[in-house]
């Protein structure tokens, strides 16, 4: 029986030592769950990114079709972006339930050892008692003098030389068998009291593998509510996609005018310069023939007076251009982030394409924008004005030979009047989202000689 525990608990030993091994080599497992979690952050940058882009792009889009269309966007990049969330979340809740079997077989292993060692004390202890039960029959029987042989009987009461040959090994026999009783009881005894100190620690273990049981079990809970939120998260996002899908369908019979919409205004506002640039370069060439008239009229009273005998001094030449001071133009606002570049640009939502004729810049909502020259202002045009909200367009004369018209577009409001003139850098007004956009920034336009060019291309920008 004593050889079959024995084994019984060897074995235990070796499975326990098995398990452990194998939950190490799960729990040290490389887990994916950092790197998934890296890509999804460097997706999520560059998901808000894209849809600060695409937001740029809807400029002059309707807004209830614009808002359709980007939440539309945002659902179709949530959905692999909460896909990915959902693989990693099942990943995890199987690692969890790894580890909660791996603890539970753990603790099953370690009540095996303890009930096999209860078994065992129990036995030795049987034993130590029929043990002492015996010795102390043996004990009571010769101190009431009975069969049990003394030397001191054996000496006296030996009839003959063998009988006292007889008698002496018999006593020395029982004396032997009575030596080794002792010294099993006591082999028992230190074999117990180890048991029990091993029993003592198989106890403190199995209290511990309970509590990490219990702590198990509730992360595969919480893992495995976790996927099933994720799960209903893409359910419902895929019902959505489908709704606006249907909805966006149905605005795209509207949305066909805006482009029409938008190329007015363009054509109307590059009219509207073009009669600017032209009233410019005439008045420019009126005082071009008004300084040749000044320069001819001294040059002759010049000769006059060299005719006359007198001198005098030669005077300014005069210079023409109207630059109002400035020789270089500069950005409405400071810190420049291009959401939007200037030229040509498809319409994500038809796919059609056209010229946008300003660049578009990050600006927070109510920030001031500076004039980009001195100049005067040729137009202040409240909302609704068309695509562009409010508006504010600057004549800044002729710089350096040629003649510039700014544009300042979707300002939630003025500070400037028409007719009235600015310095550079003087805000004209305040960034907002009037018009057709879908979000506060700078729309700014440069006209030179009644064509647009890139802003991000000049000196100043």
């Amino acid at each position: 029986m004593r050889l079959s525990s024995t084994t019984a608990g060897i074995r235990a030993r070796v499975l326990a030592v098995a398990l452990l091994a194998v939950s190490a080599l799960l729990v040290g497992l490389p887990s994916a769950s950092a790197d998934n979690r890296d890509d999804l952050e460097q997706q999520q940058e560059q998901n808000e990114a894209e849809r600060e882009e695409l937001s740029a792009q809807l400029e002059g889009t309707n807004s209830e079709l614009a808002d359709v269309y980007l939440e539309l966007d945002d659902i179709e990049r949530r959905l692999p972006v909460a896909e990915t969330e959902l693989a990693a979340a099942n990943d995890e809740l199987a690692a969890a339930q790894r580890e909660a079997e791996a603890v539970q077989n753990r603790l099953e292993v370690a009540q095996a050892q303890r009930a096999d060692l209860e078994d065992q004390i129990a036995e030795s202890e049987s034993e130590i008692a029929h043990t002492e039960t015996a010795m102390g029959e043996v004990a009571r029987s010769a101190y009431r003098g009975g069969q049990q042989a003394s030397t001191l009987s054996v000496v006296l009461e030996a009839t003959s030389a063998e009988d006292f040959v007889d008698q002496y090994s018999v006593m020395n026999s029982a004396m032997r068998s009575q030596n080794q009783a002792l010294t099993d009881m006591e082999s028992l005894m230190a074999v117990n009291r180890n048991r029990q100190a091993r029993l003592d620690a198989v106890e403190e273990r199995v209290n511990e593998l309970k509590e990490e049981a219990d702590a198990a079990v509730v992360r595969a809970e919480e893992a495995r509510q976790h996927a099933a939120d994720l799960l209903a998260e893409i359910q419902q996002l895929q019902q959505q996609q489908q709704a606006r899908k249907s909805e966006l369908q149905d605005l795209r019979t509207q949305y066909r005018d805006q482009i029409g919409e938008i190329e007015e205004d363009n054509d109307r506002i590059a009219d509207e310069i073009a009669e600017i640039d032209r009233r410019e370069r005439e008045a420019e060439r009126r005082r071009q023939a008004e300084a040749r008239r000044q320069a001819q009229q001294q040059a002759q009273s010049s000769r006059g007076d060299r005719d006359t005998g007198s001198s005098g001094s030669s005077g300014s030449s005069g210079s023409s251009g109207s630059s109002g001071g400035s020789s270089s133009l500069i950005p409405p606002i400071s810190g420049l982030r291009v959401t939007s570049p200037y030229g040509m640009r498809w319409y994500p939502i038809t796919g059609g394409y056209y010229m946008h004729q300003g660049v578009d810049l990050g600006s927070a909502c109510g920030q001031a924008q500076g004039a980009s020259a001195a100049g005067t202002i040729s137009a202040v045009r409240p909302a609704p004005n068309g695509t562009h909200g409010n508006q504010v367009m600057i004549n800044h004369g002729t710089i350096s030979g040629n003649t510039y018209v700014t544009v300042y577009n979707h300002l939630s409001r003025f500070a400037v009047s028409t007719g009235q003139s600015v310095s550079q850098g003087q805000t004209i007004g305040y960034t907002g989202a009037t018009g057709m956009v879908t979000g506060c920034h700078v729309h700014f336009e440069v006209w030179r000689n009644g064509s647009t060019i890139d802003p991000m291309g000049l000196p100043g920008f």
